[in-house]
């Protein structure tokens, strides 16, 4: 499983004001350590970046490669600063998210630079209600990406996962079946998940466990991918696979 790591984000206490001052020892630090923790990706979230947000994106990327090869994942809904981003990118980035809405300014970046995609399976009405609604989001996103030679390889599906706590919304069972059925809707397309948003809300000694759980059981469907804490070294061992007798468990108990 390819794992990204989440903890380069602008809400972040030490990394947000990091990114405010363009310091860039704390991000530097944070993404040595997170390069040992064996991950594949590191995200760079820096929110919606309305102001000069190119130039902070650029700044940013630049910041991290400085210490690593990893490729990264470039975390914005702004349009100017993702650009900005990929410009600078050496290797092959990770474009988190593209959805209906942005579609046509980002689509053709990720084209352009030649990037992995996560397209994002938010609606125009907000909310998918379930997975069938999840699947027409991912078929509309997947025919638009083919329209500009974007193959399906490249394309990795987010369903959304939402707080567990969250009773009157709950996502968690609708992400599972869209995971079942998206090699029937979209061949070739993969998967990811931001998997802490699971645990929103919850006590902070029990989020690890429901975050691993959760996990768990995604993976009964071909997760692909997940954005995670790459400092839970329990949940990293998971996603690596030495954790196959609890994963049995978890599976059979499904």
């Amino acid at each position: 499983m390819f794992l990204i790591a989440e903890n380069i984000n602008v809400m972040s206490k030490t990394i947000g004001p990091a990114l405010k001052e363009r310091n860039p020892k704390p991000i530097q630090e944070l993404a040595k350590a997170e390069v040992e923790t064996g991950v594949d990706y590191l995200d760079l979230n820096i929110g919606p970046a309305r102001k000069a947000g190119d130039e902070l994106m650029t700044w940013v990327v630049n910041t991290v490669q400085e210490v690593t090869d990893l490729p990264l994942s470039l975390d914005t809904t702004n349009p100017v600063a993702m650009e900005a981003g990929l410009k600078v990118h050496k290797g092959r980035a990770l474009i988190n998210s593209i959805s209906l809405a942005r579609m046509d300014e980002e689509l053709p970046l990720a084209k352009k630079y030649d990037a992995y995609m996560i397209g994002l399976l938010w609606g125009r009405e907000g909310m998918p209600r379930d997975a069938n609604e999840r699947g027409m989001i991912a078929a509309e996103l997947m025919y638009k990406a083919d329209e500009i030679c974007i193959p399906n390889e490249d394309i990795w599906f987010d369903p959304i996962v939402t707080p567990a706590v969250n009773v009157d919304t709950n996502q968690v069972k609708p992400c599972l079946e869209f995971m079942d059925m998206l090699q029937d809707i979209a061949p070739g397309c993969k998967s990811t998940v931001g998997l802490s948003n699971i645990s929103n809300g919850t006590p902070t000694h029990l989020r690890p466990y429901l975050n691993r759980t959760y996990l768990m059981m995604l993976m009964k469907y071909g997760l692909y991918s997940a954005i995670v804490d790459a400092f839970d070294s329990e949940l990293i061992k998971i996603a690596r696979g030495e954790r196959s007798e609890i994963v049995k468990l978890v599976h059979r108990m499904m």
